[in-house]
């Protein structure tokens, strides 16, 4: 059974490794969208720009029809760079829109904006999964989120044992792995949950397989 990668930015995946390659869409498709790679799609709150947000929704719209575009995003919000918080909620919800018409989960950027994520999943009744990757946050804060339907996808930290996202691992059966952009092998972050959640590897990539089943991204 596979390795799987939920949230990537590494082109090529290893032999025993099936990734999801997260691609922005902000960026004049500086990136070809390769039709025999599985990807993710979306307009990176770093880079997205309102005054170009139609032309840039519709080409999401459009390019994310393909069967290999797996999920919405890496979108989102952050506090600390991009565009005016108000203007990232826009575009952020204009996205999820798409992911809703669609029905393909979003995969989520979120840096100090938690409380503004869970109004706009509450006041717009998301239906779709949503994923926020490379949790690194508090316990409290992702049992909250777990709590209020969200998803967590855990890269390079769970491999220090005293990290938040470590503690979450060991007490959590419902979560995703992802490399981001860590040249860190993802059978690496797989041994390190496993030997967390105390089972073996081949335990751990039959659970998280069943997830990925379930969410439509095989």
């Amino acid at each position: 059974m596979l390795y799987l990668d939920i949230h990537t930015h590494q082109p090529l995946p290893k032999n025993d490794v099936q990734s999801i390659l997260s691609l922005s869409l902000t960026e004049d498709d500086l990136y070809p969208l390769v039709q025999t790679r599985a990807v993710s799609v979306g307009l990176h709150p770093w880079f997205a720009k309102l005054e170009k947000l139609e032309t840039q929704i519709e080409n999401l719209y459009q390019k994310a029809k393909q069967t290999n575009v797996k999920m919405i995003g890496e979108c989102g919000l952050d506090r600390l760079r991009g565009e005016s918080l108000e203007n990232q909620i826009i575009i952020l919800e204009r996205q999820i829109a798409v992911a809703e018409e669609l029905n393909k989960p979003i995969i989520l950027h979120c840096v100090k904006c938690f409380a503004e994520l869970i109004e706009i999943k509450e006041r717009l009744k998301v239906k779709i999964p949503m994923i926020i990757h490379g949790f690194t946050k508090n316990e409290e804060l992702g049992k909250q989120l777990k709590a209020k339907g969200f998803l967590l996808s855990f890269g390079t930290a769970i491999l220090r044992e005293d990290s938040s996202a470590a503690k979450l691992v060991k007490h959590d059966d419902d979560f995703f792995l992802e490399t981001d952009n860590s040249e860190t092998p993802i059978q690496e972050i797989y041994k390190a949950a496993a030997n967390l959640k105390k089972c073996s590897d081949d335990e751990l990539k039959a659970r998280i397989f069943a997830d990925w089943k379930k969410l439509n991204l095989l």
